[in-house]
């Protein structure tokens, strides 16, 4: 089934065959997505309208309904828990997402605004978004491309990825490594429980960083001309650099030590595991 749909009231569209359906939105319209199994992609185009494809399964109804700048995607079921589905969708590049799923893994590629995506049992992989970005799945990986904002991320059970973002960052994870490159911050916040933690990035002067983990090793990328005071503890584990550091002693379990003119923070702890710094470029030549 295809149509059109350009009223702003609210409307329910329920549907039990193939939906391929196109819903013409105004600016700050948010869009809204919640799907039990299954997967959630959006895809960002340039028209102002939003393409909904899916195949529910016989018996299950796809729900949209437009009211008060928010466009909702549902679907439902008159039998009970709705069967697994895949949502196609084309939306804005403006338009902001929040997007929610149980048994989901959830796509998003292209936004240029605020996204929010949650699932208990799948991956969220995102490339794009502006603004304020919260990715977080129980039992899945997440990984974040090419966004800009205040960044949010919490998984529990899998490894945490981003790479060329920009501005505040906060990660977490139980069981899982975080990897971070091509992050240009001053304020940089991460810890796992168990797993390692690589950070390859901008140190800004009077900027903040704390990388931690229990069982885990650390590494860190120190460009060039840093200006910052460094914070070692391990109980149990190592400390090397690749430069010298001007400690007065590298034995002890927990010391500090200045680089340059010592502006930033960055503090590094970890309990079972090795602590690393490393020069600009030695951490992929090491991965290699």
């Amino acid at each position: 089934m295809a149509g059109m749909i350009t009223a702003l009231t609210a409307l329910t569209m329920g549907l039990g065959q193939q939906t391929d359906t196109l819903i013409a939105v105004q600016q700050g319209t948010r869009l809204d997505v919640s799907n039990f199994g299954g997967k959630i992609v959006v895809k960002a185009w340039s028209q102002n309208a939003v393409r909904v494809h899916a195949q529910p399964s016989s018996g299950d109804v796809i729900e949209v309904a437009l009211a008060s700048s928010v466009l909702s995607v549902k679907t439902t079921s008159p039998r009970g828990m709705p069967h697994d589905v895949e949502y196609i969708i084309m939306a804005p590049a403006w338009m902001a997402l929040n997007l929610t799923g149980v048994h989901s893994d959830i796509d998003v590629d292209g936004s240029q605004a605020a996204v929010r995506a949650e699932t208990v049992k799948g991956a969220v992989n995102c490339r794009g978004g502006t603004g304020y970005i919260s990715l977080k799945s129980v039992e899945g990986a997440i990984a974040l491309h090419d966004a800009k904002g205040r960044v949010e991320v919490n998984s529990v059970s899998d490894d945490i990825s981003l790479i060329d973002v920009s501005g505040d960052v906060s990660a977490a994870t139980v069981s899982g490594d975080i990897e971070l490159e091509g992050i240009q911050s001053s304020r940089v916040d991460v810890s796992t429980v168990s797993g390692d933690v690589a950070y390859a990035g901008t140190i800004a002067d009077g900027g903040h960083y704390r990388l931690a983990t229990h069982n885990g090793d650390l590494k860190v990328s120190v460009p060039e001309k840093t200006n910052a005071t460094i914070s070692v503890s391990t109980f149990n584990g190592e400390f090397d650099s690749s430069f010298p550091v001007g400690a007065a002693d590298t034995g002890t379990h927990r010391f500090s030590f200045t680089v340059g003119s010592g502006s930033a923070g960055i503090e590094l702890e970890t309990f079972n595991g090795d602590i690393a710094l490393r020069r600009p470029g030695e951490m992929k030549d090491e991965a290699h």
